[in-house]
Protein backbone atom coordinates (compact mmCIF):
# COMPACT_ATOMS: atom_id res chain seq x y z
CA UNK A 1 0.00 0.00 0.00
CA UNK A 2 1.01 3.65 -0.35
CA UNK A 3 1.80 5.92 2.59
CA UNK A 4 -1.70 7.43 2.90
CA UNK A 5 -3.40 4.02 2.73
CA UNK A 6 -0.94 2.65 5.29
CA UNK A 7 -1.58 5.55 7.67
CA UNK A 8 -5.32 4.82 7.60
CA UNK A 9 -4.89 1.06 7.92
CA UNK A 10 -2.63 1.49 10.94
CA UNK A 11 -5.38 3.31 12.87
CA UNK A 12 -8.54 1.60 11.63
CA UNK A 13 -10.45 -0.70 13.99
CA UNK A 14 -13.86 -2.23 13.53
CA UNK A 15 -16.18 -1.54 10.62
CA UNK A 16 -17.18 1.94 9.49
CA UNK A 17 -20.81 2.99 9.76
CA UNK A 18 -22.93 5.29 7.68
CA UNK A 19 -26.51 6.38 7.21
CA UNK A 20 -28.78 8.93 5.59
CA UNK A 21 -30.34 11.51 7.89
CA UNK A 22 -33.51 13.45 7.03
CA UNK A 23 -33.92 16.53 9.23
CA UNK A 24 -36.88 18.85 9.76
CA UNK A 25 -36.17 22.34 11.09
CA UNK A 26 -35.61 23.27 13.79
CA UNK A 27 -33.21 20.49 14.69
CA UNK A 28 -29.88 20.13 16.47
CA UNK A 29 -27.73 17.35 17.90
CA UNK A 30 -24.52 17.36 19.89
CA UNK A 31 -22.10 14.46 19.49
CA UNK A 32 -19.90 13.65 22.47
CA UNK A 33 -16.16 12.96 22.37
CA UNK A 34 -15.40 9.50 20.98
CA UNK A 35 -12.72 7.38 19.36
CA UNK A 36 -14.39 7.88 16.01
CA UNK A 37 -13.62 10.17 13.11
CA UNK A 38 -16.81 11.42 11.51
CA UNK A 39 -17.88 12.86 8.18
CA UNK A 40 -21.02 14.61 6.94
CA UNK A 41 -22.16 15.41 3.43
CA UNK A 42 -25.08 17.78 2.88
CA UNK A 43 -27.22 16.49 0.02
CA UNK A 44 -30.08 18.96 0.37
CA UNK A 45 -30.75 22.09 2.39
CA UNK A 46 -28.26 23.51 4.85
CA UNK A 47 -26.79 23.02 8.31
CA UNK A 48 -24.34 24.53 10.78
CA UNK A 49 -21.39 22.57 12.08
CA UNK A 50 -20.37 23.85 15.51
CA UNK A 51 -16.99 22.40 16.56
CA UNK A 52 -15.67 22.38 20.12
CA UNK A 53 -12.71 24.45 18.95
CA UNK A 54 -13.06 27.08 16.24
CA UNK A 55 -15.83 29.00 14.52
CA UNK A 56 -19.12 27.54 13.28
CA UNK A 57 -19.11 26.41 9.66
CA UNK A 58 -22.08 27.02 7.36
CA UNK A 59 -22.78 23.98 5.17
CA UNK A 60 -24.69 23.93 1.91
CA UNK A 61 -25.59 21.30 -0.70
CA UNK A 62 -22.57 19.26 -1.72
CA UNK A 63 -20.36 20.39 1.17
CA UNK A 64 -18.26 17.71 2.87
CA UNK A 65 -16.84 17.97 6.38
CA UNK A 66 -14.50 15.55 8.13
CA UNK A 67 -13.68 15.59 11.84
CA UNK A 68 -10.57 13.51 12.42
CA UNK A 69 -9.76 13.97 16.09
CA UNK A 70 -12.79 12.57 17.91
CA UNK A 71 -13.68 15.80 19.72
CA UNK A 72 -17.32 16.57 20.32
CA UNK A 73 -19.25 18.86 18.00
CA UNK A 74 -22.79 19.89 17.17
CA UNK A 75 -24.89 20.00 14.01
CA UNK A 76 -27.96 22.21 13.84
CA UNK A 77 -30.36 23.90 11.48
CA UNK A 78 -29.40 27.28 12.94
CA UNK A 79 -27.08 28.86 15.44
CA UNK A 80 -30.06 29.79 17.62
CA UNK A 81 -31.08 26.13 18.07
CA UNK A 82 -30.08 24.38 21.29
CA UNK A 83 -28.64 21.01 20.20
CA UNK A 84 -29.89 17.87 21.90
CA UNK A 85 -27.10 15.77 23.41
CA UNK A 86 -26.95 12.39 21.71
CA UNK A 87 -25.93 9.45 23.90
CA UNK A 88 -23.91 6.94 21.94
CA UNK A 89 -24.84 3.25 21.98
CA UNK A 90 -22.51 0.87 23.85
CA UNK A 91 -20.89 -0.06 20.54
CA UNK A 92 -20.19 3.61 19.83
CA UNK A 93 -22.93 4.11 17.24
CA UNK A 94 -25.58 6.81 17.31
CA UNK A 95 -29.14 5.64 18.02
CA UNK A 96 -31.56 5.83 15.15
CA UNK A 97 -33.44 9.14 15.26
CA UNK A 98 -37.14 9.04 16.12
CA UNK A 99 -39.60 9.07 13.27
CA UNK A 100 -40.34 12.59 11.99
CA UNK A 101 -43.45 14.21 13.37
CA UNK A 102 -44.39 15.74 10.04
CA UNK A 103 -46.36 13.98 7.36
CA UNK A 104 -44.22 11.63 5.29
CA UNK A 105 -45.23 13.55 2.17
CA UNK A 106 -43.42 16.66 3.48
CA UNK A 107 -39.84 16.68 2.20
CA UNK A 108 -37.17 17.15 4.87
CA UNK A 109 -35.49 20.53 5.17
CA UNK A 110 -32.03 18.96 5.23
CA UNK A 111 -30.74 15.61 3.96
CA UNK A 112 -27.27 14.42 4.93
CA UNK A 113 -25.04 11.42 4.51
CA UNK A 114 -23.28 10.77 7.82
CA UNK A 115 -20.71 8.22 8.82
CA UNK A 116 -17.68 7.48 10.95
CA UNK A 117 -14.62 5.31 11.35
CA UNK A 118 -13.53 3.76 14.66
CA UNK A 119 -9.83 4.48 15.22
CA UNK A 120 -7.03 3.28 17.46
CA UNK A 121 -5.52 6.57 18.56
CA UNK A 122 -2.61 5.05 20.44
CA UNK A 123 -0.48 5.24 17.25
CA UNK A 124 -1.86 8.21 15.35
CA UNK A 125 0.16 8.72 12.19
CA UNK A 126 1.56 12.27 11.98
CA UNK A 127 0.00 12.51 8.55
CA UNK A 128 -3.41 12.52 10.28
CA UNK A 129 -2.34 14.38 13.41
CA UNK A 130 -1.71 17.58 11.46
CA UNK A 131 -5.26 17.75 10.10
CA UNK A 132 -7.25 20.75 11.33
CA UNK A 133 -10.15 20.39 13.72
CA UNK A 134 -12.55 20.50 10.77
CA UNK A 135 -11.70 19.55 7.20
CA UNK A 136 -14.25 21.47 5.12
CA UNK A 137 -14.46 20.74 1.40
CA UNK A 138 -17.01 23.17 -0.08
CA UNK A 139 -18.96 22.13 -3.14
CA UNK A 140 -17.33 23.83 -6.12
CA UNK A 141 -18.02 23.10 -9.77
CA UNK A 142 -15.24 21.06 -11.33
CA UNK A 143 -13.49 20.09 -8.08
CA UNK A 144 -13.11 16.75 -6.31
CA UNK A 145 -14.85 14.76 -9.04
CA UNK A 146 -13.86 11.36 -7.62
CA UNK A 147 -15.06 12.36 -4.15
CA UNK A 148 -18.43 13.48 -5.54
CA UNK A 149 -18.77 10.21 -7.46
CA UNK A 150 -18.11 8.17 -4.31
CA UNK A 151 -20.71 10.22 -2.42
CA UNK A 152 -23.32 9.57 -5.12
CA UNK A 153 -22.61 5.84 -5.12
CA UNK A 154 -22.78 5.65 -1.33
CA UNK A 155 -26.02 7.62 -1.25
CA UNK A 156 -27.61 5.33 -3.81
CA UNK A 157 -26.68 2.20 -1.83
CA UNK A 158 -28.06 3.65 1.41
CA UNK A 159 -31.34 4.74 -0.17
CA UNK A 160 -31.97 1.44 -1.91
CA UNK A 161 -30.01 -1.46 -0.40
CA UNK A 162 -29.58 -4.40 -2.77
CA UNK A 163 -27.74 -7.73 -2.69
CA UNK A 164 -24.12 -7.03 -1.82
CA UNK A 165 -24.84 -3.60 -0.34
CA UNK A 166 -23.12 -4.36 2.98
CA UNK A 167 -19.80 -5.04 1.28
CA UNK A 168 -20.23 -2.22 -1.22
CA UNK A 169 -21.05 0.34 1.48
CA UNK A 170 -18.06 -0.70 3.60
CA UNK A 171 -15.73 -0.43 0.59
CA UNK A 172 -17.22 2.91 -0.44
CA UNK A 173 -16.69 4.30 3.07
CA UNK A 174 -13.01 3.35 2.91
CA UNK A 175 -12.79 4.91 -0.54
CA UNK A 176 -14.60 8.05 0.59
CA UNK A 177 -12.19 8.57 3.49
CA UNK A 178 -9.18 8.35 1.18
CA UNK A 179 -10.77 10.77 -1.31
CA UNK A 180 -11.51 13.25 1.50
CA UNK A 181 -7.92 13.16 2.73
CA UNK A 182 -6.48 13.28 -0.77
CA UNK A 183 -8.62 16.30 -1.60
CA UNK A 184 -7.41 18.07 1.53
CA UNK A 185 -3.69 17.41 1.02
CA UNK A 186 -3.82 18.20 -2.67
CA UNK A 187 -5.74 21.43 -2.24
CA UNK A 188 -6.12 22.87 1.23
CA UNK A 189 -2.84 21.90 2.92
CA UNK A 190 -0.97 24.69 1.16
CA UNK A 191 0.33 28.14 2.05
CA UNK A 192 0.68 30.67 -0.77
CA UNK A 193 0.24 27.86 -3.26
CA UNK A 194 2.99 25.70 -1.74
CA UNK A 195 2.34 22.43 0.13
CA UNK A 196 3.14 22.38 3.85
CA UNK A 197 3.62 19.66 6.45
CA UNK A 198 3.01 16.13 5.22
CA UNK A 199 1.56 17.47 1.99
CA UNK A 200 5.05 18.80 1.28
CA UNK A 201 6.65 15.50 2.29
CA UNK A 202 4.42 13.54 -0.10
CA UNK A 203 4.99 16.10 -2.86
CA UNK A 204 8.78 15.96 -2.56
CA UNK A 205 10.07 13.27 -4.97
CA UNK A 206 13.04 12.21 -2.84
CA UNK A 207 11.21 12.08 0.49
CA UNK A 208 8.11 10.44 -1.02
CA UNK A 209 10.28 7.76 -2.65
CA UNK A 210 11.94 7.00 0.69
CA UNK A 211 8.60 6.84 2.50
CA UNK A 212 7.22 4.44 -0.09
CA UNK A 213 10.31 2.26 0.30
CA UNK A 214 9.98 2.16 4.09
CA UNK A 215 6.29 1.34 3.97
CA UNK A 216 6.75 -1.30 1.26
CA UNK A 217 9.51 -3.14 3.16
CA UNK A 218 9.74 -2.19 6.85
CA UNK A 219 11.64 -5.45 7.46
CA UNK A 220 14.58 -4.40 5.30
CA UNK A 221 17.72 -3.16 7.14
CA UNK A 222 17.60 0.26 5.53
CA UNK A 223 20.43 2.73 5.79
CA UNK A 224 20.16 6.47 5.28
CA UNK A 225 22.35 6.12 2.18
CA UNK A 226 20.01 3.54 0.63
CA UNK A 227 16.92 5.60 1.33
CA UNK A 228 18.56 8.72 -0.07
CA UNK A 229 19.54 6.80 -3.21
CA UNK A 230 15.86 6.13 -3.90
CA UNK A 231 15.42 9.87 -4.39
CA UNK A 232 18.77 10.52 -6.01
CA UNK A 233 20.22 12.48 -3.07
CA UNK A 234 23.38 12.19 -1.05
CA UNK A 235 23.16 10.91 2.51
CA UNK A 236 23.53 14.35 4.12
CA UNK A 237 21.20 16.20 1.73
CA UNK A 238 18.53 13.51 2.01
CA UNK A 239 18.71 13.35 5.81
CA UNK A 240 18.27 17.12 6.11
CA UNK A 241 15.33 17.22 3.71
CA UNK A 242 13.58 14.18 5.20
CA UNK A 243 13.93 15.47 8.77
CA UNK A 244 12.67 18.93 7.83
CA UNK A 245 9.57 17.66 6.03
CA UNK A 246 8.64 14.56 8.06
CA UNK A 247 9.57 15.96 11.45
CA UNK A 248 11.95 13.18 12.46
CA UNK A 249 15.15 11.62 11.02
CA UNK A 250 14.80 8.79 8.49
CA UNK A 251 15.82 5.91 10.77
CA UNK A 252 13.75 7.28 13.64
CA UNK A 253 10.70 7.25 11.37
CA UNK A 254 11.62 3.74 10.20
CA UNK A 255 11.68 2.47 13.79
CA UNK A 256 8.39 4.23 14.56
CA UNK A 257 6.71 2.69 11.52
CA UNK A 258 8.09 -0.77 12.34
CA UNK A 259 6.58 -0.58 15.83
CA UNK A 260 3.31 0.76 14.47
CA UNK A 261 3.18 -2.13 12.01
CA UNK A 262 4.00 -4.58 14.79
CA UNK A 263 1.14 -3.27 16.91
CA UNK A 264 -1.30 -3.71 14.03
CA UNK A 265 -0.09 -7.26 13.37
CA UNK A 266 -0.47 -8.17 17.04
CA UNK A 267 -4.01 -6.74 17.12
CA UNK A 268 -5.26 -8.21 13.87
CA UNK A 269 -3.26 -11.39 13.25
CA UNK A 270 -2.38 -14.61 15.05
CA UNK A 271 1.16 -14.69 13.71
CA UNK A 272 3.75 -16.09 16.12
CA UNK A 273 5.92 -13.40 17.67
CA UNK A 274 8.88 -14.78 15.72
CA UNK A 275 7.17 -13.92 12.42
CA UNK A 276 5.98 -10.52 13.66
CA UNK A 277 9.60 -9.78 14.54
CA UNK A 278 10.79 -10.85 11.09
CA UNK A 279 8.17 -8.79 9.28
CA UNK A 280 9.23 -5.68 11.17
CA UNK A 281 12.96 -6.01 10.64
CA UNK A 282 14.17 -7.75 13.81
CA UNK A 283 16.54 -10.70 13.61
CA UNK A 284 15.42 -12.23 16.90
CA UNK A 285 12.25 -12.43 18.94
CA UNK A 286 14.18 -11.17 21.98
CA UNK A 287 15.39 -8.02 20.21
CA UNK A 288 11.88 -7.38 18.94
CA UNK A 289 10.29 -7.86 22.36
CA UNK A 290 12.80 -5.48 23.95
CA UNK A 291 12.18 -2.78 21.32
CA UNK A 292 8.41 -3.26 21.51
CA UNK A 293 8.30 -2.94 25.31
CA UNK A 294 10.44 0.19 25.12
CA UNK A 295 7.95 1.70 22.68
CA UNK A 296 4.60 0.51 24.11
CA UNK A 297 5.45 -0.03 27.77
CA UNK A 298 4.26 -3.66 27.73
CA UNK A 299 5.56 -6.91 26.28
CA UNK A 300 4.18 -8.00 22.85
CA UNK A 301 2.26 -10.93 24.29
CA UNK A 302 0.61 -8.75 26.93
CA UNK A 303 -0.26 -6.17 24.29
CA UNK A 304 -1.86 -8.86 22.12
CA UNK A 305 -3.95 -10.20 25.00
CA UNK A 306 -5.09 -6.68 25.92
CA UNK A 307 -6.02 -5.93 22.31
CA UNK A 308 -7.79 -9.24 21.73
CA UNK A 309 -11.23 -7.78 22.51
CA UNK A 310 -13.41 -7.07 19.51
CA UNK A 311 -13.33 -3.31 18.89
CA UNK A 312 -16.70 -1.57 18.96
CA UNK A 313 -18.33 -0.71 15.70
CA UNK A 314 -17.52 2.71 14.30
CA UNK A 315 -19.85 5.43 15.47
CA UNK A 316 -22.34 6.72 12.97
CA UNK A 317 -21.55 10.39 13.18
Amino acid sequence: MDVLSDAIAAMRAGRPHSGRRDKYAPWGMRIEDSEGAGFHVVLRGSAWLIPTVGEPVALGPGDVVFLAHGRGYALASGLDVEPEVVRLNPDGSIPEPPSPTRESTTPPDTVMLCGAYWLDRSRTHPLLSELPEVVHLPAEVGTHGSLRAAVELLGAELVEPRPGSDTIVSSLLDTLLLYILRAWWQGEAHTDGHPTGWAAALADPAVAAALRAIHAAPDRPWTVEELGAHGGLSRAAFSRRFTALVGRPPLTYLTWWRMTTAGRLLREDDLPLRLVAQRTGYTSEFAFAKAFKREYGVAPGQYRRKASWTPPEAAEA
